[in-house]
């Protein structure tokens, strides 16, 4: 076998291969056979009809069409290979001679990585939100666990902001009531906003066993996106109480004995947040600024596949769990067709690019992944997924997706690397110093920037967004 490589442009070549007769020997003979176990001729047994009667029979076109078939993928693979090259994608192959007992000739267009040259990446600086937190952060988050910890009373008085309200709802589209439009029994808290649009309005003055109708939006099931007409009736009204902050506080709500150690433990949580949300912060800079740096051609065929692979998730998953369609995600979202189709290219644009670079950088760094790493983001993803580590892992081997795993992790170190070499400032002037930041965090960051990861991350972005 003879082979050329052609370069068209810098993602995309052409094979020329050659091959000569004798080598198609093998696939032939197996396309005697397996033709063997599918036809009957009358004289022969099964499986044991000569060539030349299948020559005759069915004709010497159908033994080489199938010989040729079988063995493509093997001459493709071995020109590949021998120019190595690293191909994306399914070739598109065109068969230019075929000559009985002589030679088969082809070539084959496809997709490769482009060729990728790191630059000294040392120099790269940052800026990022400095860690703060001040006494207000403080009082909220103790707020917030104090409202944990209210009791209700019922109430003989018309319902005000902040109570709690038992209420039964039923929604009508249109003069007809809604196949899953009818409620009863639903507690509610007026003022949190976690219901229907207009409810705090109709039920604030009423008392128990008032009701009120009102227009709405519905956020989900048979009828969403709709406009309905909601009846309201309060069952109940109680009044939310909350417990004193004091010592007695501090020890029913944690495992300190005094409110001032609660609130130091407070401080220091939320200090822990921020810093991560910085570090965060930091990698996604960096991996701005490093993209800034380094030349990326990316494949016409693969930014194609990629949008539509995007607007394919978003549409049929995402959007279908949640009884949206795309025009009206548009609608909540604020946006044209045109500016989605824009940002949806610029994000699949990105995702490749960031793959490219990392995977090169592991490559230039002789990263590796260890058993324990991988273990380690798996139980991440597994639990940001919702699911068990074992149940989560068995559907990752199911789906042969373990090398997506342990690329995930390794573009995550690749990151990490340039991170720890860049000199991140945070908004007050002082160096942040990120080497104790888990490696693995760091791929949690870039995974959502590849396109492996673009299913989940729009389906995270959908539901934010639709539900804010």
């Amino acid at each position: 076998m003879k082979s050329a490589v052609e370069t068209l442009n810098p993602t995309r070549v052409r094979l020329t291969v050659e091959v000569p007769f004798e080598e198609l020997k093998d696939s032939l003979d197996a396309a005697y056979k397996k033709i063997n176990q599918q036809v009957t001729v009358k004289g022969f047994r099964k499986g044991k009809i000569p060539a030349r009667v299948i020559d005759q029979r069915f004709g010497r076109g159908a033994v080489l069409e199938e010989a040729v078939n079988d063995a493509l993928p093997k001459f493709y693979t071995d020109a590949v290979n021998e120019a190595e090259l690293n191909p994306l994608g399914q070739p598109e192959v065109d068969i230019t001679e075929l000559k009985d007992g002589e030679t088969l000739n082809f070539t084959a267009e496809v997709d490769i990585r482009p060729a990728i040259e790191i630059p000294d990446y040392s120099g790269i600086e940052v800026e990022v939100d400095a860690v703060e937190v001040e006494d207000k952060d403080i009082d909220e988050s103790v707020e917030q666990l104090r409202e944990r910890f209210s009791s209700t009373t019922p109430v003989e008085r018309a319902a005000e902001d902040g109570d709690v309200v038992t209420v039964d709802l039923e929604a009508k589209v249109e003069g007809e009531v809604v196949e899953d439009g009818v409620a009863e029994g639903v507690s509610y808290t007026i003022g949190s906003g976690e219901l229907l649009e207009g409810i705090d309005d109709a039920v604030k003055g009423l008392e128990a066993g008032g009701e009120a109708t009102f227009t709405s939006e519905l956020k989900g099931g048979s009828a969403a996106g709709k406009t309905a007409e909601v009846t309201v009736k309060v069952t109940q009204v109680a009044a939310r109480e909350l417990p004193e902050l004091d010592d007695d506080f501090a020890q029913l709500a944690s495992e300190f004995d005094t409110l001032e150690e609660l609130r130091a433990d407070s401080r220091k949580r939320l200090e822990n947040m921020k810093q991560y949300d910085q570090a965060t912060q930091a990698q996604e800079r960096v991996l701005e600024k490093l993209l800034e740096l380094v030349e990326v051609p990316v494949p016409e065929k693969l930014l194609e596949d990629e949008i539509n692979t995007r607007k394919h998730n978003l549409e049929h998953h995402q959007l279908g769990q949640m009884g949206l369609d795309l025009d009206k995600y548009l609608e909540i979202q604020g946006k044209t067709a045109e500016e989605f189709d824009t940002e949806t290219k610029e994000a699949a644009v990105k995702g490749i690019k960031t793959q490219f670079v990392l995977d090169e950088l592991v490559n230039k760094e002789k990263l590796n992944v260890s058993q324990e790493e991988l273990t380690e983001h798996l139980m991440r993803r597994a639990a940001s997924s919702g699911m068990q580590p074992d149940e989560f892992a068995q559907a990752i081997v199911q789906n042969n997706q373990v090398p997506l795993l342990v690329g995930e992790v390794a573009r995550g170190k690749a990151l990490a690397v340039v991170v720890e070499a860049a000199t991140v400032k945070d908004t007050k002037g002082e160096v942040v110093d990120l080497s104790d930041d888990d490696e693995d965090e760091t791929a949690e960051t870039v995974t959502a920037e590849t396109p492996e990861a673009a299913e989940a991350d729009a389906e995270d972005k959908a539901e934010d967004k639709t539900e804010a």
